[in-house]
C-alpha cells in the first residue's frame, strides 16, 4: 500500500505542477496535460483538493511504515517528502 499511495501522490503533485508551474520553473514543457486534454486531478477536482490529496496519501503512505525500524523507514519517509514536495 505505501508504494501505491506514494506512486498515486507522485502523479497528483506532477498534475499540479503541470498546470501551475511555467516551463523555465519545471525545467520542461508546462501544460501539456491542458492542451492534449487528458483527464487530470486538478482538472477532475481542482488544484486546492488535489494538493488535499496528495497530502492525504503522503500521509497514508507513511502510515504504512509504522512498525519498521526507524533507520529502515527513514528512505522511505524522506522519499515522501521529496514526492509532496518537489517543484520540478
Amino acid at each position: 500500500m505505501y508504494a501505491r499511495r506514494a506512486g498515486l501522490m507522485f502523479q497528483v503533485v506532477d498534475d499540479v505542477l503541470d498546470g501551475t508551474k511555467t516551463s523555465e520553473e519545471l525545467g520542461k514543457t508546462a501544460g501539456k496535460d491542458a492542451v492534449t486534454g487528458k483527464a487530470t486531478y486538478p482538472k477532475l477536482i481542482g488544484v486546492e483538493k488535489s494538493r488535499e490529496l496528495a497530502e492525504r496519501l503522503k500521509s497514508e503512505a507513511g502510515e504504512q511504515l509504522v512498525g519498521f525500524e526507524s533507520g529502515r523507514a527513514a528512505p522511505l519517509m524522506a522519499l515522501l517528502d521529496f514526492i509532496a514536495y518537489r517543484e520540478k
